[in-house]
């Protein structure tokens, strides 16, 4: 791969788990890498691995990790030929991809135009339906202006909207109507509906609402939520389907125009709209409705131009019906399950398609079943409640077909200000039974001391039966019941007094842990649990 050298060195403008994986390949690679960090992430892996770092500044992310101008000025401090921005933070920010551009840097990534064309999901949608992607039935786009009151239950008298601010994109092309007009085409689609931030993610701005008398206060509520989380209240109304599973598309476009879809991941359990578990390939999935979701994905790509790795993401119905639901225009966190059922590596072929080279001849069907738990340090007795805290002890399982990718050692603060997940464990197999009891076995390998996790609760979710039978969906983790953990053997406690009578622990004077085995522990300093 001579043309590695036209990227040298590069700089890897993101933290924790996904900036160990770039580094990783980076040194694969034979290219040389640079590391940032905020002052919280001083001792932190990433920072250890890299050949160099560059302070950026405190530990909150909008003086460190979100300042463009900081990251351009470490990238050029370093003398470094090209960015990677991982997943998060800047990722899918046209502005940060041009000024890498505009620097001299080659960007790993999509091009700005890509990103700024699927960043929004209205005109996303739009596009979509331009290239004969399906989308959700019946979607409206509500974008009225800040100062206006919204008001949809006959009370109250009808707000102004601007010429053009209430527009329908649904199965036929996009058109104006007054208020009235509007509200009739929402009440048509048949409720529940569901209302969405465009430029939203991660489950923000978003609600299920019932019934029109609850319409108007979800609306004024997500538009005030979307525009605290991404600094644009412009919301939406679609058709709420209930139940579905979501199916995403890895997808791999070159700068020769090839454009490639690798597979499908099962990313249907999900809390408050966030990914848990994901596998690939999903069990729902036949080798039929993988070529016409593979088929979609790639129209959907070429519709924008892409290039670098990505994600076109469905809501798969059990009619066999699908529905373009957004377009993740990066690395996803749970591409480790592509990689290990293709046996790829996704980051090594994003270094390639930004080198100048063409795609590879890749596989055309999975060799192997793969699924991906993610870590937090979170409490699930509190209502998964983020934690912070020093992480005593880490230890991570092995074993044949385990896989971990971690951002933390022994020892690291886990800090309030960034994202709570720690690490993915993920397990494959030659079948989907044998990736699961793995990956169940090496949950209870893991050991986390210091922070409570979810480590346990993983367990107990991977091993009930709806997860076991492959039949699960969106609305799984509101009604399904996990048992309670077992309480833990009295070497637990022996063991766990021995760490938490060193200096560590001496601040806090109590800490919740993790511990091998299906369950979670309460440890506190002078006995007791």
């Amino acid at each position: 791969m001579t043309s590695f050298r036209r990227l040298g060195r590069v700089l890897v403008a993101n933290r924790g788990e996904i900036a160990v994986r770039v580094i990783r390949a980076c040194r694969t690679a034979g290219l040389e890498s640079v590391a940032v960090y905020s002052d919280a992430d001083r001792e932190a892996r990433h920072v250890a691995l890299a050949d160099a770092a560059v302070r950026l500044g405190p530990a909150r992310a909008r003086e460190s990790y979100l300042s463009i101008p900081l990251l351009i000025s470490a990238a050029k401090e370093t003398r470094c030929d090209a960015v990677h921005p991982g997943y998060g933070f800047l990722s899918e920010n046209a502005d940060f991809a041009r000024a890498v551009t505009g620097a001299g840097l080659v960007w790993i990534g999509p091009p700005a135009e890509a990103m700024e064309a699927m960043g929004s999901k209205i005109s996303a949608r739009e596009r979509m339906r331009k290239a004969g992607v399906p989308v959700v039935p019946g979607a409206l786009i509500w974008g009225l202006e800040e100062h206006e009151e919204i008001s949809l239950n006959g009370k109250e008298k009808e707000p102004k909207a601007s010429a053009g601010a209430l527009r329908v994109a649904s199965a036929r092309p996009e058109t104006s109507g007054t208020f009235k007009e509007n509200l009739s085409l929402v009440s048509s689609l048949g409720f529940p509906v569901l209302v969405k931030a465009s430029a939203g993610g991660g489950g923000k701005g978003m609600r299920i609402v019932r019934d029109v008398a609850s319409l108007s206060e979800a609306i004024a509520s997500c538009r005030r939520e979307a525009a605290m989380a991404f600094g644009d209240s412009t919301v939406y109304v679609e058709k709420y389907l209930p139940n579905p599973r979501h199916i995403e598309v890895q997808i791999l476009g070159d700068t020769h125009g090839n454009v490639v879809a690798l597979g499908e991941r099962e990313c249907s359990i999900q809390r408050r709209h966030q990914k848990v578990v994901e596998e690939c390939p999903s069990p729902a999935v036949t080798p039929e409705l993988r070529a016409r979701l593979s088929k979609a994905a790639v129209e959907a790509a070429r519709a924008v131009g892409y290039v670098s790795a990505g994600t076109v993401e469905f809501l798969l119905e059990p009619s066999g019906a699908f529905w373009f639901l957004e377009m993740n225009t990066r690395l996803q966190v749970e591409h480790p399950v592509t990689e290990e059922a293709f046996s790829v590596d996704l980051v090594a072929l994003q270094l390639r398609i930004a080198a100048g080279e063409r795609l590879p001849d890749l596989p055309a069907a999975p060799a192997f079943h793969a699924i991906e738990a993610r870590v937090y340090a979170e409490d699930p007795d509190a209502g998964f409640l983020p934690q912070a805290g020093r992480l005593l002890v880490w230890a991570e399982p092995s074993g044949p077909g385990v896989r971990v990718d971690s951002g933390v050692i022994s020892g690291q603060a886990v800090d309030v200000h960034y994202d709570p997940m720690l690490a993915k464990i993920v397990a494959k197999g030659r079948t989907r039974e044998e990736a699961r009891r793995r990956l169940v076995a090496a949950l209870r390998e893991t050991v986390a001391l210091g922070v409570a996790t979810n480590l346990s609760w993983l367990g107990r979710l991977l091993e009930s039966d709806p997860v076991v039978r492959g039949e699960t969906h969106t609305g799984l983790l509101e009604t399904l019941l996990l048992p309670a953990p077992p309480p833990p053997p009295d070497e637990v406690f022996a063991a766990a007094a021995s760490v938490l009578s060193g200096p560590a622990s001496a601040a806090s004077g109590s800490t919740k842990s993790s511990w091998p085995g299906p369950f979670d522990t309460r440890f506190r300093m002078g006995g007791g649990a």
